[in-house]
């Protein structure tokens, strides 16, 4: 008996399982990157538009249809909203998304492996000391054409006051260019970029 449990359990582990540190060599070996991307919010309004990704630091979620831009800078993240004139910004680090623009990706004291199957991995990222950012699941599909055979294919931010804000990306591009793609806004406050 104890021999078919011990048959079993090691049918079910997977053969090479996922570490954080393969999930970090991914994250660091994403120096740039364009996709597609889906916003579903918790008021079930859903979002389309464009992301470019920068390590470290940098990304733009330049939406199709709605009057707002997300834009981190390297040093700042930027809400803007258009339509009613407003910016609210951030220090990156200080924010969910460091975990994908860090320059240095430290999962290990903030992040676990939730799900390892053959077609990818979920990490659920969640700050100890900043719990006001609620929890970060950030979802893998292998790829072997992706930085460390992980391809980031979305993640779902959960706040917490109980929000839920899922991103899903298609299209996903590594190494894409940067040319022309601006990290700053123009600032609906005054005239001029920023």
């Amino acid at each position: 008996m104890k021999h078919a449990l011990a048959l079993l359990l090691l049918a079910a582990t997977p053969a090479s399982a996922t570490s954080l540190a393969d999930v970090a060599v991914s994250l660091k070996g994403t120096t740039s990157l364009a996709a597609d991307f889906t916003q579903a919010g918790a008021d079930g309004r859903v979002l389309a538009g464009k992301l470019w990704l920068a390590r470290p630091g940098k990304v733009r979620f330049q939406y199709d249809t709605a009057k707002m831009l997300l834009v981190g800078n390297g040093r700042t993240l930027s809400f803007v909203d258009y339509e009613v004139r407003q910016v609210s910004q951030w220090p990156v680090r200080r924010t969910p998304l460091q975990i994908l623009l860090a320059a240095e990706p430290d999962l290990a004291p903030i992040a676990r492996i939730v799900a390892d199957s053959p077609d990818g991995v979920e990490v659920a990222a969640r700050d100890p000391k900043r719990p006001e950012f609620g929890t970060l699941s950030i979802r893998f599909v292998r790829s072997p054409g992706a930085p460390g055979g992980l391809a980031l294919a979305g993640w779902t931010a959960l706040d917490a006051q109980g929000g839920r804000s899922e991103v899903r990306l298609s299209n996903v591009r590594y190494g894409a260019s940067m040319a022309g793609v601006s990290f700053g806004f123009t600032d609906p406050r005054r005239d001029g970029p920023r």
